[in-house]
């Protein structure tokens, strides 16, 4: 079933959402980036993701770490453990674009927002298949995840 509504109910001029919905990315892995920019601005956020990309600067895994290796350097967030999710980075880029411009389009400054609720839930898994051997292919199934991000201007 398609996402319709968004988890938490937000009311007030100030605030702006954005939503996508069966984005082919990792839960596990969105889950672990909405602790981290949960809470900060998303010029913040943004520069971070692109760090991410850059594969200058790794998401710290905390949750879903098993049989991850750990980074060279400091911890960050109580860790050392972390990955570079390339896909995750780019859906949430073009999420948080799209959140700047509703929050335009609302009369809000765009250069001066808050994320103030990050959700992410389990979305429609499709099957593929992976050729295997001259008889049968093996099914596996896609990651999707829906995820939404509101934002308030920050004082």
């Amino acid at each position: 079933m398609v996402k319709r509504n968004y988890q938490v109910e937000l009311s007030g001029k100030k605030i702006a959402k954005a939503m996508i919905k069966n984005a082919n990315v990792s839960l596990k892995f969105s889950a672990e980036l909405i602790r981290e920019i949960k809470g900060r601005r998303v010029d913040k956020a943004e520069a971070f993701l692109n760090r991410i990309l850059e594969k200058k600067d790794f998401l710290p895994l905390r949750k879903y770490k098993k049989k991850v290796s750990h980074r060279r350097g400091d911890a960050r967030s109580f860790t050392k453990s972390g990955r570079y999710p390339v896909k995750v980075a780019k859906i949430w880029l073009g999420l948080l674009q799209s959140v700047k411009a509703n929050a335009d389009y609302a009369g809000l400054d765009p250069d001066n927002l808050l994320i103030t609720h990050a959700f992410v839930s389990q979305g429609y898994r499709r099957y593929s298949y992976q050729n295997q051997g001259r008889i049968g292919g093996k099914r596996r199934l896609k990651k999707a995840a829906h995820i939404e991000i509101a934002v308030r201007e920050a004082a």
